[in-house]
């Protein structure tokens, strides 16, 4: 099977991106990382669907690798953690960076993301070359369905085998403001669908019935990954996708109206956090990089908490990307609460039929 390079856009700060901190200030790159030097973990949120954001996340994780993984750093251990490898196939992903086996048989054993080569290659690829561990972070997928269509009691019938791929059971439920944003979260989305679901055919509203309205597009909760993964019926409903004949309209409600979704969720925050903290135990005195959709990190909440509680002390700092229309446009009251720095990056302009 040939591969071919990926292709990153070449992103400009200030044109494609601009980099702010909590306060809203101006910010950067090399700031990011110095804010990280004297920390544990750096926490990258992301749209998984943003290009310009891909490509700053290689270029972050560049700048990690030369000022605190270097020796003309401060030469510690650099860990990439990924929310887009499940951890039963982190022995797949350990022969690869070591050299045992092909990238085809990589990627046809280790169940990539759709999409990998332009989105997540570049990461893996250069912790590679500077032989960097990337751990494979994320619960598989079954146990996470599992959770979702029987709830967490489910899992504790699962062999000792199984549960080696799952943080300890019992994992943490959501946190009463976790579960407010989840909430808001789910309630915004669903509003967004009514919306389109109810347009006369021929009006000028989103293409396709997909919603329009800057954030249910977004799958800072997962929502669409399961077209990213490939996923079949019983994972497509969990993540908000029409699934067995549903329309989008009721598969979104079923979504958002099952007790279980939420606690599916947490585990994916708890199995990640879990991940994060066991690197920090076999690396001591290392650092690491956690990629991740951004409803996992944002807010302080969902990964951090479960880093809290399971390696109570560690010092995280965490960077938020969003999709805006203009990068100038600083907003204290939606920005602010995301991350200690937050990246606005360019949304793509839409081609329209037209030519308008």
């Amino acid at each position: 099977m040939e591969r071919h390079e990926p292709v990153q856009p070449e992103i400009v700060d200030g044109v494609d991106y601009r980099v702010y901190d909590r306060e809203g200030n101006p910010s950067s790159i090399q700031a990011i990382v110095g804010a990280a030097m004297g920390e544990d973990v750096l926490l990258v949120g992301e749209e998984h669907d943003d290009m310009v954001g891909h490509a700053f996340e290689t270029r972050l994780f560049e700048a990690v690798l030369a000022r605190i993984g270097s020796p003309g750093g401060s030469g510690r251990t650099v860990v990439l953690s990924l929310e887009m490898f499940e951890r039963d196939v982190q022995y797949v992903l350990d022969e690869y960076l070591d050299g045992l086996i092909s990238e085809d048989h990589f990627l046809r054993s280790a169940r990539p993301w759709d999409h990998y080569e332009a989105r997540y290659r570049p990461l893996v690829e250069t912790a590679r070359e500077h032989g960097a561990p990337v751990v494979a972070a994320n619960a598989p997928r079954r146990y996470v369905n599992r959770v979702s269509s029987e709830g967490p009691h489910a899992l504790e019938a699962l062999s000792d085998q199984a549960r080696a791929y799952l943080p300890p059971l019992p994992f943490p439920g959501p946190t009463r403001v976790y579960r407010a944003q989840w909430d808001a979260f789910m309630a915004e989305a669903m509003s967004a669908t009514d919306e389109v679901a109810s347009e006369p055919e021929g009006d000028g509203g989103a293409e396709g019935g997909e919603a329009d309205d800057g954030r249910a597009d977004d799958d800072r909760a997962d929502d669409d990954r399961a077209d990213d993964e490939g996923a079949d019926g019983d994972a497509a409903s969990l993540h908000g996708e029409a699934a067995g004949g549903d329309s989008e309209s009721t598969g979104s409600a079923r979504y958002a109206m099952s007790p279980n979704v939420i606690q599916a969720q947490a585990l994916w925050d708890a199995a990640m956090g879990h991940a994060i903290t066991s690197s920090l135990v076999r690396h001591i005195g290392g650092f690491v990089m956690h990629v991740a959709g951004s409803f996992h990190v944002e807010r302080d909440t969902g990964i951090p908490e479960r880093i809290a509680d399971y390696r109570p002390g560690t010092r995280v700092v965490s960077v938020v990307m969003t999709k805006v229309d203009d990068i100038g446009a600083w907003s204290a009251e939606d920005h602010a609460p995301l991350g200690d720095f937050v990246v606005l990056t360019k949304k793509p302009v839409e081609a329209h039929e037209g030519g308008s």
